[in-house]
């Protein structure tokens, strides 16, 4: 796990896993897997979530993206580390999921952050564009150029394709691409 003084491991403390899980969940709340939270998806691995925040590298004050928000565990983590100076839009596809993870939400007290819809068709919150970072908690087949679309130049993209973990960089001139080991998700519809 994260040493104290790492940003991630103190946005674990202040967001607990557990009150992002369905009730029968919560007692598993330290298990290092991903577990269920209905509708054939899953709150992710706590080793996973913060390897690819870490692979983010939020900084206070920024406007984030995070699509597959599911329970909202992820926006809400990536609500503190923005601060209320920054922004974080949450999208899922699932209608019963953006309500428990609106509520999950809402109960950490963080209004700089909320979960949306996501509207058919569209990948990602183009109204709320363009974000400095963007995080993808589903897996890609290939790089999702609507997303890239999305960022700010400067910006960053962290997305699972083919079971790859890709951080993205946007410069004027195209974007720096690379590799970070191999991880699992549910597929990004």
């Amino acid at each position: 796990m994260p040493t104290p003084s790492d940003r991630v491991a103190r946005a674990f403390t202040a967001v607990p896993r557990a009150g992002f899980l369905p009730e029968g969940e919560r007692r598993r709340e330290g298990y290092d897997g991903p577990l269920p939270i209905g509708h054939g998806q899953t709150n992710s691995q706590p080793r996973t979530v913060a390897d690819m925040l870490r692979l983010l590298d939020v900084p206070v004050g920024a406007r984030v993206l995070d699509v597959g928000s599911g329970s909202g565990w992820t926006t809400a983590l990536l609500a503190h580390l923005v601060g209320p100076d920054g922004r974080v839009d949450g999208v899922e596809i699932e209608p019963e999921l953006v309500t428990f993870g609106s509520a999950n939400l809402a109960a950490t007290g963080q209004p700089w952050a909320c979960v949306h819809q996501a509207a058919p068709g569209v990948l990602g919150l183009p109204s709320g564009a363009p974000y400095d970072r963007v995080l993808v908690s589903a897996e890609a087949r290939e790089l999702p150029t609507a997303l890239l679309d999305q960022l700010a130049v400067g910006g960053v993209l962290v997305v699972p394709v083919r079971g790859t973990m890709l951080r993205v960089l946007k410069g004027t001139d195209g974007a720096t691409v690379t590799r970070h080991g191999s991880y699992r998700f549910v597929p990004l519809r």
